[in-house]
């Protein structure tokens, strides 16, 4: 049993079940224990493997279509580029090298992360230290300018409330504790003005997530962008409305069961991107589009293919099957979806519609 594990039981105990949501932002957050605090996730090393990690390419064309939408806005002369959850640093430092090229925007360029994890701060600094990036702990603290802003993987990890339909109520998850182990149940049914537009669209039995934190974020980022400009790429697994159980645990890159080690293993659920483009409101957002489309609108097929000229053998290999792990509806590209946001009066950033 992990020490978060005694901590959580004791609480339980205590006071009575706890929410989902609290259940993974102590997992993930505890400031002695959680997931973040403690490890460095990412690589083969780790417990998953997100896209910047498989291809320079994939950092390489968000950085593109954030720096022609800087350019389709004006060009502004001093913008706040940022990255929520930066992991390594290794999607911005292949942001910052495909812009370099760019005339003047680097000179406009104040660099800031929102990371929580000094394990990968550590690391950040490292890797983009000559960027003098600035630390933030939430998106709030980020400067009052335009905001040229990539998300990935980073709304997965923010803590859901889940809900079970039955009748014109919703039964709601909760984690308490049954023969000295921690367990999931459900409340008992009480109707929920919240969720009342979800009756139309889901029937008894049917689950559905919700996640306030991803939205106030969101409300954030969307406030930014329409008061001085700016773009946001969020790219993320998951669908337009959330349904269903999507509640899972990663661990050596296998799924796991999320209550039997707390603090040890990654958890997540899918991201509900209606709920985030609504809460972004001032700000517009484009169509969501799948990422293996948003990035082949981008010509990954043709960075993929100036790459391969210089490779043979088993990084050749690696190459043409990161560009398709990136790209394939049978892989990551179905899945993982792009939600970009911009001002009414901007064009979307490219990639996003055709």
């Amino acid at each position: 049993m992990t020490p978060l594990a005694r901590l959580l039981i004791a609480q339980i105990e205590a006071t009575g079940p706890i929410t989902l949501a609290d259940y993974m932002a102590a997992c993930l957050s505890h400031p002695e224990h959680g997931y973040y605090v403690t490890k460095d996730p990412l690589g083969a090393a780790g417990d998953f493997t997100t896209a910047p990690e498989i291809s320079q390419m994939f950092g390489e064309l968000l950085g593109l279509s954030l720096a022609q939408a800087w350019l389709d806005q004006g060009a502004p002369n001093r913008i706040a580029l940022a990255e929520l959850g930066p992991g390594r640093g290794t999607l911005m430092q292949d942001v910052l090298r495909a812009t370099r090229a760019i005339p003047k925007f680097h000179d406009a360029i104040s660099l800031h992360l929102v990371e929580s994890s000094p394990a990968l701060r550590a690391e950040q600094e490292r890797r983009l230290g000559e960027a003098e990036p600035q630390w933030h702990d939430t998106v709030d603290t980020l400067p009052d300018a335009p905001l040229f802003l990539v998300a990935n993987e980073f709304f997965d990890a923010l803590p859901i409330r889940q809900f079970q339909r039955e009748g014109r109520g919703w039964r709601e998850t909760v984690v308490g504790v049954r023969d000295g182990q921690l367990v999931a149940g459900r409340t008992e049914p009480i109707p929920l003005q919240a969720l009342a537009h979800r009756l139309p669209d889901t029937a008894d039995g049917d689950i559905v997530e919700t996640n306030a934190p991803a939205r106030a974020v969101a409300a954030s980022i969307g406030a930014r962008i329409a008061e001085f400009g700016g773009a946001a790429l969020i790219a993320d697994y998951g669908d337009w409305r959330s349904k269903g159980d999507t509640f899972q645990a990663v661990r050596d890159h296998e799924t796991t069961d999320p209550f039997d080690q707390p603090g040890v293993a990654d958890l997540t659920a899918h991201v509900d991107f209606e709920a985030i483009a609504e809460a972004a409101a001032p700000a517009a957002h484009a169509p969501m589009a799948l990422q293996g489309v948003f990035l082949e609108r981008l010509g990954i097929t043709a960075r993929a293919q100036a790459l391969a000229r210089g490779l043979q053998g088993e990084a050749l290999a690696s190459h043409i099957a990161a560009h398709r792990r990136l790209t394939h509806p049978d892989e990551m590209g179905s899945l993982f979806k792009i939600l970009a946001l911009h001002p009414h009066a901007a064009p979307p950033p490219p990639g996003v519609s055709s």
